[in-house]
């Protein structure tokens, strides 16, 4: 006949089975059957970790997304490199749309990667900042550093998707501060003291040679001579400035004078020339006058040059007559061309 069961062993056994269930889940399943809502991602960082902490923020401008899960050395056998596997948990709930409503972020881990590497080719890096000058702890944050290029390792951690990195401040600073002693080794600063010092020397016989005091001395006259000069043009300058001024006041006053006496000549000459140009039109009138009584008496003389002896009284007459009308004919157009004359007089 069989033993009873013992119901105590029973529900002791049923607790143990869910008891290791539970820690296998929590074992093999890295929590992501509790933590839905959170991402994860893995940095190397080459900088060094010391200050970094498990539980350490993740920070984005300033605001915490997430928290820093496992900080880990991993060894390659073949190059005997050392990595520094950095993990980070984001909380999805840290991002939200633009209308404030929570941005949808994929499980998948090919969108993951996509996304991820839209953000990388933004500029979106991270790097590990100071929390404190006091203690010393790391935090990571992320940022846009698009002058920054992207380094990445190409390791399999845990199947995680790989975000770049970028030197800590504190490590530009180092590397520029070694940059610049590399520089400095090669410098030959040695041979650049020896010339320094040799320039030195040469400065130090120069000021004290005599041909140095000798221009030293001629400086000194030539500043003495400059001083009474100053001195003495110091003491002459008002008087000259004076007379000067007085010259201009005179120059003044005869510009004035001239201009008032233009304009009365002007106003003068004005009405002087317009009885000229009356006279001129009188004058050629009187010269087409002179003109078809010479043609007239021309023709007179044709007439009658037969009958008429070229010593005659009548042909002198013609003769001087002609001369006239030439004359007349000469002064008009020399008043044409000279109106001036009229009042001035010829030679003007």
């Amino acid at each position: 006949m069989s033993k009873p069961v013992n119901p105590m062993a029973i529900g002791g056994f049923t607790v143990g089975a869910l008891v290791l269930l539970v820690v296998g889940l929590l074992m093999f399943g890295g929590g992501q059957f509790f933590n839905a809502d959170k991402i994860r991602y893995v940095i190397f960082f080459d900088s060094s970790l010391n200050g970094l902490e498990v539980g350490a923020p993740v920070k984005m401008q300033g605001v915490k997304i997430g928290t820093v899960t496992e900080v880990k050395l991993e060894l390659d056998p073949n190059t005997a490199k050392v990595y520094k596997p950095v993990v980070v948990e984001i909380d999805r709930k840290s991002f939200v749309g633009m209308e404030g409503r929570p941005e949808e972020i994929s499980n998948d881990p090919k969108r993951q990667k996509a996304n991820a590497d839209k953000m990388v080719k933004e500029g979106f890096r991270a790097r590990l900042e100071m929390q404190s000058l006091l203690t010393g702890l790391l935090y990571v944050d992320f940022g846009m550093y698009p002058d920054k290029p992207a380094q990445y390792t190409r390791l399999n951690y845990q199947g995680l998707v790989e975000l770049p990195c970028i030197p800590t401040t504190v490590d530009e600073l180092r590397s520029t501060a070694e940059s610049m002693m590399e520089k400095l080794r090669d410098v030959p600063l040695d041979k650049m003291v020896a010339d320094f010092s040799e320039t030195l020397r040469e400065i130090r016989n120069l000021l004290g040679s005599k041909e140095m005091q000798r221009s030293n001395a001629a400086l000194t006259k030539t500043l003495e001579g400059m001083e009474k000069t100053l001195a003495t043009l110091n003491q002459n300058l008002e008087p000259i400035l004076r007379e000067s001024k007085a010259t201009v006041t005179s120059a003044n006053a005869l510009v004035q004078d001239s201009r008032s006496m233009v304009n009365d000549v002007h106003r003068d000459v004005r009405p002087v020339l317009a009885g000229a140009e009356k006279s001129m039109a009188a004058a050629t009138t009187a010269l087409d006058t002179a003109n078809a009584t010479l043609q007239k008496a021309q023709s007179a003389i044709v007439t009658v040059e037969g009958a008429v002896g070229p010593d005659s009284a009548l042909n002198e007459t013609l003769l001087a007559l002609k001369n006239a009308a030439r004359s007349v004919k000469n002064l008009t157009d020399y008043l044409e061309r000279h109106p001036e004359s009229l009042v001035f007089g010829k030679g003007h």
